[in-house]
């Protein structure tokens, strides 16, 4: 159908009668019509062509008007999902300035000086970056010796040169060298004294709060970490049971740690793994035979050579 290009409503009725409609009579003209009924012929097919027109013309108002109505949805909905999409790339952004800039946010509390704030701790900005990021961090820098070292490096520390480090989302970052830079003669933990290890242990848990890591994870560790005191071989007097346990302690809180961000996931790390410990004790075990055996083949090789040098 032919789209109207003017309203019919407007049209006047023609006057048929009129000399000007003599020809659109004509054909219409015989003995039984003359021209008074041609023209009345003639308005009627004109009104009811028009009344089909005014019909054809409202329903084509009408396709307009919801036509319109479809191209405003369409518009509108065009202009939420760009403010949607806004809305989420500004989060995104935000997001990534607050990653950026966290210590810059921090909201500070209008106080006194707690009393814990005269016993803080100075922490190497490297061990704090590594519990940020959840990875495996050692023990020693929570030490006296590392403690010492860190407020040494504080004092003494004039270099402010950026080296590019992962971030926590895999993108690369600028950090001050210091904080990408591990202490230099780290103990690891399988090799702390006893007495080092449990001084570590407590400040190394108040760390773990301080730098806002979950009261769950938290509690796991210190957990961990008080099996570990209760068992015995902390009290043995064998050396390789002590020396067991703390390997033991040092490669599942390694393991515990990757497995963090892995698809499986962590495990309750203060569940102590009896198998495990005891062959972690048997490798240590054999490792120190070899040594002792090693130490006695030598011996008796020297012990020949200095008699068949004599002869």
């Amino acid at each position: 159908m032919n789209r109207l290009a003017t309203d019919p409503n407007l049209q006047q009725c023609p006057d048929f009668t009129s000399d000007a409609f003599q020809a659109s009579r004509a054909p219409l003209l015989n003995p039984a019509v003359d021209n008074a009924q041609a023209a009345v012929i003639l308005q009627t097919i004109w009104l009811a062509t028009n009344s089909a027109l005014k019909i054809q013309w409202q329903e084509q108002v009408d396709a307009d008007g919801l036509e319109a109505v479809e191209q405003q949805r369409l518009l509108d909905h065009e202009a939420e999902q760009r403010r949607i999409e806004q809305k989420l790339q500004d989060a995104v952004i935000a997001e990534e300035d607050r990653k950026k800039n966290r210590i810059h946010l921090i909201a500070i509390p209008d106080r006194p000086r707690p009393k814990w704030a005269a016993e803080e701790v100075l922490v190497a900005d490297f061990a704090l970056r590594k519990l940020d990021k959840a990875q495996f961090v050692e023990l020693y820098y929570w030490t006296n010796k590392g403690l010492a070292d860190a407020r040494t490096s504080f004092r003494t520390g004039d270099d402010d040169s950026m080296v590019p480090t992962a971030g926590a989302d895999g993108a690369a970052t600028w950090v001050s060298a210091s904080v990408a830079r591990p202490a230099t003669g780290v103990i690891p933990d399988r090799l702390l004294a006893p007495l080092d290890f449990s001084r570590a242990i407590p400040r190394f848990i108040a760390t773990l709060e301080q730098r806002g890591w979950s009261n769950m994870r938290v509690l796991m560790l210190a957990n961990f970490f008080g099996a570990l005191m209760l068992h015995k071989y902390w009290t043995s007097d064998n050396v390789l049971e002590m020396q067991a346990l703390l390997t033991y302690q040092e490669e599942q809180r390694r393991a515990w740690h990757q497995a963090i961000p892995q698809p499986l996931g962590a495990w309750n790390i203060s569940i102590i793994d009896g198998v495990e410990l005891s062959s972690v004790y048997d490798r240590i075990y054999h490792a120190e035979r070899e040594r002792t055996n090693l130490e006695y083949d030598l011996k008796v090789l020297f012990s020949l050579l200095s008699l068949s040098n004599t002869h």
